[in-house]
């Protein structure tokens, strides 16, 4: 038995976060630019830090960084 109910707005939204959004105009292109500037700092920050544990999380949270930039893109255009 479910304990909560989910709405009817947040079920919508759900369903349009787990859809997968065909790119469309210039979007792909969009797509790219973000992650090749993502790459850009991830070699930066490799070439200025040393290996470790704290730099593999930074490479980590750059990798999500351009994740949801992209998802903002897919999902709210």
């Amino acid at each position: 038995m479910d304990k909560y109910q989910l709405s009817e707005a947040d079920a919508k939204k759900l369903a349009h976060n787990f859809t997968y959004h065909k790119p469309k105009d210039d979007q792909p292109e969009r797509y790219e630019s973000i992650r090749a500037t993502g790459l850009v700092l991830a070699k930066k920050m490799c070439a200025l830090c040393p290996p470790g544990r704290e730099l593999s999380l930074a490479l980590t949270h750059l990798e999500e960084s351009i994740h949801w930039a992209n998802a903002s893109i897919a999902r709210n255009e």
